[in-house]
């Protein structure tokens, strides 16, 4: 039943699969995939059979997928997502298909699944105008201040749009750097797009790779004690890195963190816990969080 459920998801998904082929990702017989596409024949589903050299299994053209393909939970879920999705870019097209999926999807059941996708970080208008540019192909231009708080003007190839961190990202070529770059949308101002265009030459690299840059052998370990004063807003902060809780109430925690005597988010997080919370280590931190408060307290010596 399993591997009648796969041949069928995966020929849904191609337009032409060879019976050599599905029978060597199974580790079965051609025989025995032409006895399988019999019975999801006999079950209602319009397999064709194409005849040459590049033959094989396909389903009808224009077939539309039945209910029984997708569960309740499934259908509901994809719903929530893509509704949370045409709420931020205002996309006809998601509305489309969220229409469709009703269609399918049982009536009258409550969703156990909620997104917010929190762009109060982020202009809405940016968002959209960023994902209007990757499909026509506009260079777009806009001013960045980077995280040395440097403002410099950008003009890019924008290729995908990222939400991670509780932030929006935007990923593409930047020639202004002539390198790949990824920005924060929460530091680019005066989006602007351009009549320029640029052609498909670049290959979108999967999350994983995006996500790793070779920083993470390079992490230090900060380490913190948390009163119970700023506890929530710590593990709200650092929700999965190593605690430990001890009797009085406090906490130790261990954030591993790229350069984190250059981490000024690092540093913001750690003084808004005010006296809630105490670096132990490393001790150069300390010293740069103490001349941090001095600078601070000076803006107040007339109060």
């Amino acid at each position: 039943m399993e591997r009648l459920i796969s041949i069928i998801y995966k020929l849904l998904n191609h337009e032409v699969l060879p019976a050599s082929v599905l029978a060597e990702e199974f580790q079965v017989s051609q025989r025995t995939i032409y006895r399988d596409i019999d019975v999801i024949c006999a079950a209602g589903f319009p397999v064709v059979s194409y005849q040459g050299t590049n033959g094989g299994y396909g389903i009808m053209d224009g077939y539309k997928m039945d209910k029984s393909l997708l569960g309740s939970y499934d259908v509901n879920s994809l719903i929530t997502v893509l509704r949370s999705l045409s709420t931020v870019f205002e996309d006809e097209r998601v509305q489309g298909t969220i229409e469709r999926l009703q269609t399918i999807g049982p009536e009258h059941q409550a969703t156990s699944l909620s997104v917010d996708l929190e762009t109060r970080r982020t202009e809405p208008e940016a968002l959209r105008h960023l994902r209007t540019a990757i499909t026509r192909r506009n260079i777009v231009r806009f001013d960045y201040i980077n995280a040395k708080n440097e403002r410099t003007t950008r003009y890019m190839e924008p290729l995908r749009l990222h939400f991670k961190y509780r932030n929006w990202y935007i990923y593409g070529f930047c020639r202004t750097r002539r390198d790949y770059r990824e920005f924060r949308l929460s530091r680019l101002m005066n989006l602007y797009l351009t009549q320029e265009t640029f052609q498909p030459h670049h290959e979108v690299p999967q999350e994983a790779a995006l996500s790793n840059k070779g920083w993470q052998d390079q992490l230090e370990e900060v380490v913190i004690r948390v009163g119970t004063e700023a506890m929530a807003e710590a593990l709200d902060q650092f929700h999965q890195v190593d605690k430990q809780f001890h009797d009085d109430g406090s906490m130790t925690m261990r954030i591993p963190v790229y350069q984190p005597l250059e981490a000024r988010w690092l540093w913001t997080i750690l003084l808004g816990f005010g006296s809630g919370a105490e670096v132990l280590e490393p001790p150069a931190l300390r010293g740069i969080l103490k001349e941090q408060l001095q600078n601070a307290l000076k803006l107040y010596e007339d109060v």
